[in-house]
């Protein structure tokens, strides 16, 4: 079973927000495959299929704050057994890397991110599969909290598309071959675009 875990913050003030960016990618993610998200029993909101002919998942998404989304872990730890390092990744926002730059990481810390510190500290291990999506950090010092809750606006989404589609194929590599496809894919496409 993979468990794709997006970060954000649950409601409709939040939605299409800089830090919703893991929401943002699950959302669309789920819109191509025709799934709906359900309430659980514990403290996220989740959509699946188990269908034979893929390889079974679930899409997660917190009804906790960011900083609490470890919470939602521990709930899935709970209903499902899976292995961090090799089922679980983990899509969210990143203020160190360039509007709608994509990185994957297998692990290391937090890099500032609440959501990464609470899914670390509950795991007690920072080995599982990350797709880092670039917010950048355009804000003047001490505003951070006011631009990573700001809604991205329409230009800006506009820009984004083709990478919140990027996103959506890189969970699908995930869902279909692991880590490895999910890197695999991410370096030709690499590739690719250097020598274009």
């Amino acid at each position: 079973m993979k468990i794709i875990f997006g970060i954000g913050n649950p409601g409709k003030r939040y939605e299409l927000t800089k830090h919703n960016v893991g929401f943002i990618l699950l959302d669309k993610f789920a819109r191509k495959h025709n799934l709906q998200f359900v309430t659980s029993k514990g403290d996220f909101l989740y959509a699946g299929n188990s269908d034979s002919t893929i390889s079974p998942f679930i899409l997660v998404k917190p009804t906790t704050y960011v900083n609490l989304s470890g919470n939602a872990v521990l709930d899935l730890l709970n209903f499902y057994d899976f292995v961090p390092k090799d089922d679980l990744l983990v899509v969210y926002d990143d203020l160190n890397l360039e509007l709608g730059k994509i990185r994957i990481r297998n692990s290391g810390g937090d890099g500032g991110h609440n959501g990464i510190n609470s899914l670390i500290y509950q795991l007690q291990t920072d080995e599982f599969s990350r797709i880092r999506f670039g917010i950048w950090n355009n804000f003047e010092s001490g505003y951070m909290k006011d631009y990573v809750l700001s809604k991205f606006t329409d230009d800006e989404l506009g820009k984004l598309d083709k990478k919140f589609d990027l996103g959506v194929s890189l969970i699908e590599k995930f869902i279909a071959n692991g880590k490895k496809g999910m890197l695999d894919f991410y370096s030709k496409l690499n590739s690719l675009s250097k020598q274009n």
